[in-house]
C-alpha cells in the first residue's frame, strides 16, 4: 500500500505536519494558489513510477502538495493515478474550480467530498462570471457542497488572502447517500474512507491493492447520481443577467434561445448553402470536375491507357470505361467530392472554432431527442447536405450505437447531398409553389415519421447531451486550414478505396447484364404503383452510382416531355429518398454491422417506393 511518503519522495514529512492538496480539473489556476501559498519553496520531483511531475512545499504546518489536472480520481492514465494516490492519504484539500464550466468541474468537487476529506473550495476565474453575466449564489452553493466556498480571480490576487487564511476552516461535505450506505458494507476491509469510495467505483487498483474479491459494482450508479446532483444544484445557484455582460455573451445567449437562435442558425445555413451549395457545388465543382479531372485528366488518361488498353474488353471497361476505376472513381471523388468536402469542412471547423457549433447542438437538442438522437446530431445532418459519404463518417460522434443507427438511416433515406440538391432544385423550381411545396413538406415528414418510428420500436436508450457552451471567439485562420487540411485527408484516405471498389462493381454489373435485369425487373413497380414511364426506373438505378446522375436523368425525361408536373415531382420525391449512392453505401457497411447496413438498404428502397405510390394516388 502506499504511504503518506510514497505520495511526494523528495519532501519529509513529520508527524505534525498536515497534507494539503491542491486539486482541479486542467487549467483552472492551481499553480497560482499553488505559488501564493508556498513562496519560493518549491520542490518539482517525478512522482515514483511515472514521469509525472508533482510539485511540493511547504507553508505554516502544512506540506502543500500540487497534482495534476484531473476530470476524476480513477486509474485511466498516469495522472489520475497520481492524483488519486496523492488524495488519497491528503489530510486537507483544497479543490480549485472554474467557476464558468461548473457543470464540468464540480462533478470532481463532488467526489473529493464522497472521500470522505475535508474540503474547502477556491471558486475561480470570477472575472469571467461577471464579463458573461452570471450570478452564483455562493452561499447556496456552499450549503449545497457542505463545504466552504470561496470566491477568487486568482490572476489578479483576488480572494487568495482569504482562502489562505480558511484552510482550517475545510470540513467534510455533504457525501453521496449511495456511498454513505455502501461504504458500511466493506468497513472492516478497509481503513482509508477514501478508498472505499474508490472501491465502490470499480477501481481495479485499489481493488487489487486489498485482495477484495467481492467488491460491489455500482460506479455506474454512482456516477448517475452524482452527475444529477451537480445539475439540480447548478440549475438552483446560476442564474443569468445582462449586467455587466459583454456583446459576445448576449450573442451567446440569443443563439440558444429559440426566438432568436432559430432565426439565427436559419441565416447561417443559409450562408453557408449559397457558399457550399451553390459557389463550390456549381462554379468550384464546374472547374474542377468538368474541366480539371473530366478534361485534363480523362483526356491523359485516354490518351495513354486507352492507347494500350482496348476500350471495348471487360479490362478496358473495368479502368478506362464509364465506370472505371480510373475514369469515374478519380474523376467523381478529386473533381466533385473533394470541392465539398473541404468546403464543409473548412465551414464546420469556422463554427467549431467560433463556439457556434455548440449552441446548434444546445438549440436543437429537445427536437431531435424525438427522433432518439441529441443535439449532437446536427452535425452529420447538415453535412449530409454536402455529402452523405462523409457525413455518415461523422456519426462516430454519436453517443451510443442506436443512435449511429438511426442517424445512419435517417442520412441515407432523407438527406439528398449537394451535388443531387441542385439537380432536384433546378427542377423543382419549374413546378411552381405547389410541387415545390408538396416535395419539402413530404420529405421532411417521413425524415420525422421514420425517426420517430425507430426512436419508439428500436431497444436501447440514446444519450443525453453534455456539452461545453465556450465563449463565443474569432477563429484563427491558421487553426481552419489545418483542421479542414487534416479531416479531408482522412475522408480522401477512407472513401478513396471504396470509390475504387464501387466502380468495380458497377462494371461486373453492367458486363454481366445483372444491370439491365434490374433496371427491367423494377418496371412493373415503376409503371404499376408509381404510375410513372418505365423509362424512370433507369435513373433509380443511376442514381445508386451517383445521387445526381439520377437527378439529372429525370432532368432528360422531363425535357423530352416523358413525364408530367405531378409524375416529376413523384420521380424526385422517389429518387431523393431511394437507396444512397454506391460510394455512401460502401461507406455505411464500413461503419455499420451487415445486418444494419442491409435494413437501411432495403429500408430506404422500401420506404421510397411506398411513399411515392402513397403520393401518386393523392396527385395523379
Amino acid at each position: 500500500m502506499s504511504t503518506c511518503h510514497t505520495c511526494n519522495p523528495n519532501v519529509k514529512i513529520k508527524d505534525s505536519d498536515i497534507k494539503l492538496v491542491l486539486a482541479g480539473n486542467p487549467n483552472v489556476g492551481k499553480s497560482v494558489f499553488f505559488n501564493y501559498l508556498t513562496g519560493i519553496y518549491v520542490d518539482v520531483s517525478n512522482f515514483p513510477g511515472t514521469t509525472v511531475d508533482i510539485s511540493s512545499g511547504r507553508f505554516e504546518n502544512y506540506v502543500v502538495m500540487d497534482t495534476p489536472g484531473v476530470y476524476g480520481i480513477s486509474s485511466f492514465n498516469d495522472e489520475e493515478r497520481v492524483a488519486r494516490d496523492v488524495i488519497l492519504h491528503a489530510d486537507i484539500i483544497l479543490n480549485v474550480v472554474d467557476a464558468l464550466h461548473l457543470e464540468r468541474d464540480l462533478f470532481l468537487t463532488q467526489q473529493i467530498i464522497d472521500t470522505g476529506k475535508p474540503v474547502i473550495v477556491a471558486l475561480n476565474m470570477m472575472d469571467d462570471i461577471k464579463r458573461n453575466g452570471i450570478e452564483i449564489d455562493i452561499d447556496k452553493l456552499s450549503k449545497e457542497l457542505g463545504v466552504k466556498v470561496i470566491p477568487t480571480t486568482a490572476i489578479k490576487g483576488e480572494g487568495l488572502e482569504e482562502v489562505k487564511n480558511s484552510i482550517n476552516e475545510a470540513r467534510v461535505g455533504n457525501i453521496l447517500e449511495i456511498v454513505k450506505e455502501n461504504t458500511q458494507k466493506i468497513k472492516k476491509q478497509v481503513d482509508l474512507d477514501s478508498e472505499k469510495l474508490l472501491i465502490l467505483e470499480e477501481d481495479e487498483n485499489i481493488i487489487k491493492r486489498h485482495n477484495i474479491e467481492d467488491a460491489p459494482k455500482l460506479r455506474e450508479d454512482i456516477y448517475k447520481q452524482r452527475r444529477n446532483r451537480i445539475d439540480n444544484i447548478i440549475e438552483s445557484i446560476i442564474k443569468q443577467t445582462s449586467e455587466g455582460a459583454s456583446f459576445k455573451t448576449k450573442l451567446g445567449r440569443w443563439m440558444v434561445e429559440p426566438l432568436t437562435g432559430i432565426p439565427i442558425l436559419l441565416f447561417t445555413l443559409y450562408l453557408i448553402y449559397q457558399a457550399i451549395g451553390v459557389f463550390v457545388a456549381q462554379t468550384v465543382v464546374g472547374i474542377t470536375e468538368e474541366v480539371i479531372m473530366g478534361e485534363y485528366y480523362y483526356n491523359f488518361i485516354m490518351n495513354t491507357l486507352g492507347k494500350i488498353i482496348s476500350q471495348d474488353t471487360f479490362i478496358g471497361h473495368l479502368f478506362i470505361g464509364e465506370f472505371g476505376v480510373l475514369t469515374m472513381a478519380p474523376i467523381y471523388l478529386l473533381g466533385l467530392l473533394l470541392p465539398l468536402v473541404v468546403g464543409f469542412y473548412f465551414f464546420l471547423s469556422i463554427l467549431e472554432d467560433t463556439g457556434y457549433l455548440p449552441r446548434i447542438a444546445t438549440l436543437v437538442d429537445r427536437m431531435l431527442t424525438f427522433i432518439g438522437l441529441n443535439g449532437r446530431a446536427i452535425i452529420p445532418i447538415i453535412l449530409g447536405f454536402g455529402c452523405v459519404t462523409m457525413a455518415t463518417v461523422t456519426t462516430r460522434i454519436l453517443g451510443s450505437k442506436r443512435e449511429r443507427f438511426i442517424a445512419t438511416m435517417l442520412l441515407g433515406l432523407a438527406i439528398p447531398c449537394s451535388a443531387q440538391l441542385g439537380v432536384i432544385a433546378g427542377l423543382i423550381a419549374s413546378l411552381g409553389a405547389k410541387y415545390t411545396l408538396i416535395y419539402v413538406i413530404t420529405i421532411i415528414l417521413v425524415f420525422g415519421i421514420v425517426g420517430v418510428l425507430l426512436n419508439k420500436f428500436m431497444t436501447g436508450e440514446s444519450t443525453t447531451l453534455l456539452i461545453d457552451l465556450p465563449p463565443l471567439r474569432i477563429p484563427k485562420i491558421s487553426n481552419v486550414i489545418k483542421k479542414t487540411y487534416i479531416k479531408s485527408k482522412q475522408f480522401i484516405e477512407e472513401a478513396g478505396p471504396l470509390f475504387i471498389l464501387g466502380a468495380a462493381i458497377i462494371t461486373i454489373l453492367q458486363d454481366s447484364g445483372l444491370l439491365d435485369v434490374i433496371i427491367k425487373g423494377l418496371a412493373p413497380f415503376t409503371k404499376g404503383f408509381l404510375k410513372l414511364d418505365p423509362r424512370v426506373a433507369q435513373t433509380f438505378i443511376m442514381g445508386i452510382i451517383r445521387r445526381d446522375f439520377g437527378a439529372a436523368g429525370l432532368s432528360d425525361l422531363a425535357s423530352q416531355g416523358v413525364l408530367s408536373s405531378a409524375q416529376l415531382l413523384i420521380s424526385l420525391v422517389v429518387i431523393t429518398l431511394f437507396v444512397p449512392c454506391i460510394a455512401a453505401i460502401m461507406v455505411i457497411f464500413k461503419e455499420r454491422s451487415w445486418k444494419e447496413s442491409a435494413a437501411i438498404w432495403i429500408g430506404s428502397f422500401v420506404i421510397s417506393f411506398l411513399v411515392g405510390g402513397i403520393l401518386a394516388v393523392f396527385v395523379i
